[in-house]
């Protein structure tokens, strides 16, 4: 596989990573938990703000605000979604999801297994975009907080219900119980 190096010349990027096939893992494990653990590591760690994000049942969007230090988005996410899919594996083999976990296992090829891979929580790589303009950011957070009531989603009837989004700290001004939210109005 070849694997994409971002040129991080960009501070602000709008990610997204999508759970192996599709399988919405998050809602199937109750595992959001993970991703806003994800979330809390990398600020701590890394001082790496969220601007804006929304978990679905089996996928994530965000937009991060990076710091000059971290030169390098492929380890960052890429250990994030490491950290992930050993807190979902866990959590379906406690919930005694056989059929998914063996679907996970078998997804992981021979090569995967010798480096100590025994599942596949999520597709290989994600999308990374930068963001260089006012008017992107807009379109990526408009995208990002409208996901749940777009298309096949219907998660909730207003998007600013939905709990596992950052819409409502903009719309109604409501901190999110999760994630510290840094208001991309004070950069762009």
């Amino acid at each position: 596989m070849i694997r994409t190096r971002h040129d991080l010349t960009e501070k602000t990027w709008f990610i997204t990573f999508t759970c192996y096939q599709w399988i919405p893992l998050f809602d199937i494990a109750n595992a959001y938990h993970s991703v806003y653990k994800w979330i809390k590591y990398i600020d701590d760690n890394y001082r790496i703000k969220t601007m804006a994000f929304v978990i679905m049942l089996n996928h994530v969007h965000i937009v991060i605000q990076l710091p000059d230090s971290v030169t390098n988005l492929n380890t960052i996410v890429g250990n994030g979604k490491r950290f992930m899919a050993y807190e979902l594996i866990a959590t379906l083999k406690e919930q005694k999801q056989e059929p998914i976990l063996q679907r996970l296992s078998s997804a992981c090829s021979e090569k995967e297994r010798t480096k100590g891979q025994k599942h596949k929580a999520f597709e290989p790589s994600f999308d990374a975009k930068p963001i260089y303009t006012p008017d992107f950011l807009h379109q990526k957070i408009d995208y990002i907080h409208h996901n749940p009531v777009n298309g096949k989603w219907n998660l909730c009837n207003e998007f600013t219900d939905y709990p596992h989004s950052s819409a409502a700290f903009y719309v109604d001004h409501k901190p999110h119980k999760q994630v510290t939210i840094t208001d991309y109005r004070e950069f762009f």
